[in-house]
């Protein structure tokens, strides 16, 4: 009775330490998964993309009827047409988000289709090119860093195709060799990454410190001292 009383006591310690040594060394718990939802970052893309498409459509429309040059009214039908196909895209995602999109283009944007539509000729042609060139390069940023962070899958699938039709956009109309890149303004770059210790933290929000070996080691080979004091005690007192 005696010995199995005391191998009780003895493995009730040593599974506490084990326990114990568990608990400290298993990784950190995942963070909890964020909700789908829509952010500000998210309805710029949604809007951003359904107002490209309500002015660059008629531009394409124009181009392909009043455009000097063979390749700038091919490039502005080709444009045309693909605004068609990616302005679908945008409707169906913000209908299945539940969310409300333009339905006219911008001030600006009216008074850039009113400046080609007052334009003839060649000059036509260096309006069309050069207004819309511009118009995707800002936006191209846009959906790069909306696609990197989007929490939403919506989102996130309106990215990706609105990325290959801006891409193929900005290729169609620099091949009409129209495209000032001297007069293109320089790129907005992010700010620098911070490799600072709070900045490394804060990147690593939810993700606990690692718990140092010699601490865990401490513990258990204390844990197993007070264990076995215990027991050469219950022993001696017998």
């Amino acid at each position: 009775m005696l010995r199995s009383s005391l191998a009780r006591r003895a493995g009730a310690v040593f599974a506490g330490a084990a326990a114990v040594l568990a608990v400290f060394a298993a990784p950190a718990a995942a963070a909890p998964a964020v909700p789908t939802q829509l952010n500000a970052a998210d309805m710029a893309l949604l809007n951003g993309v359904r107002l490209a498409g309500l002015w660059e459509m008629p531009a394409g429309q124009m181009a392909a009827e009043k455009g000097s040059s063979t390749r700038v009214r091919e490039v502005g039908r080709e444009i045309a047409k693909q605004h068609v196909a990616l302005d679908e895209l945008v409707t169906v995602a913000a209908n299945q988000l539940g969310a409300t999109i333009p339905v006219d283009p911008t001030g600006q944007q009216q008074g850039w289709l009113k400046e080609m539509q007052n334009a003839k000729g060649v000059q036509f042609d260096q309006i069309f090119v050069t207004r819309l060139r511009a118009a995707h390069g800002k936006i191209f940023p846009v959906i790069g860093a909306v696609r990197s962070a989007t929490r939403n899958p919506v989102i996130r699938k309106l990215a990706d195709d609105a990325n290959r039709f801006v891409l193929t956009h900005m290729r169609l109309l620099e091949s009409t060799g129209l495209v000032e890149y001297g007069q293109l303004p320089p790129a907005a770059m992010p700010p620098a990454e911070d490799l600072s210790a709070m900045g490394l933290a804060s990147a690593n929000a939810g993700v606990g410190p690692p718990v140092n070996p010699t601490l865990l080691w401490s513990l258990l080979v204390g844990m197993l001292v007070v264990g076995s004091f215990a027991t050469f005690r219950l022993l001696r007192g017998r």
